[in-house]
């Protein structure tokens, strides 16, 4: 899978399609507004990125970054979604998205209502406690000591054996917080997410396992 798809073209999915362009990945970016408000950012991004819109950008991925915010109404493609792995990178922000019910009673977490809205891809839980600019300022080789880890979190075997090399390519160890109903242990105002300046392996377990539901 030479080509990842990305839709949302913020700070987080640009910094991220900057990442997988220097790992060797081409990249199809896709934003609200249309392929042509995202030529300044391809033409910066080099022969490797182009833009289009939210379905090609579905259709051309072999994997697909999801770096927008959760929605209720749902204005995914799904259709084109299927059968793939979704990297969702979003966080629950309801100052930014509003209040979801399900969310703030722990009945479930905003990542399995992602995977509701595209019932038939797999989706995992994927760069959401990193600060976009600091994918590059964090990353080492494979070995270093105190390499930095990320965690995923996914009921889909597959999606975090991915996600686990995608981390390894752009620098980064990781942790398996499986499956998707424990995604809350690295959400916002949990140790793991307050640690993000540098926390290695050890760490980070140990981090995810502290979190609490009162945080």
């Amino acid at each position: 899978m030479t080509t990842i798809g990305i839709i949302g073209a913020g700070e987080v999915g640009r910094q991220l399609a900057r990442a997988a362009i220097r790992s060797g990945y081409q990249v199809v970016i896709a934003n609200s507004r249309g392929p042509e408000t995202l030529r300044d950012l391809v033409a910066e991004l080099g022969p490797a990125a182009r833009a289009a819109t939210a379905v090609d950008a579905a259709v051309a991925g072999g994997f697909v970054i999801l770096a927008i915010p959760l929605t209720l109404t749902n204005t995914l493609p799904t259709a084109q979604l299927a059968g793939k792995i979704v990297l969702d990178t979003n966080n629950y922000m309801p100052w930014r998205d509003g209040t979801f019910a399900m969310v703030d009673s722990g009945e479930k977490t905003v990542h399995e209502l992602r995977q509701e809205q595209v019932p038939a891809a797999k989706v995992a839980k994927a760069f959401t406690h990193i600060q976009a600019p600091r994918l590059f300022q964090l990353a080492s080789p494979p070995g270093t000591p105190g390499r930095h880890a990320l965690s995923v979190s996914s009921d889909d075997p597959e999606a975090v054996a991915l996600v686990t090399r995608l981390y390894d390519q752009f620098g980064f160890d990781t942790v398996d917080n499986s499956p998707l109903r424990e995604s809350w242990r690295s959400a916002p105002g949990q140790p793991a997410w307050y640690a993000h300046l540098g926390q290695t392996r050890e760490e980070l377990a140990a981090n995810l396992a502290r979190a609490t539901r009162s945080a």
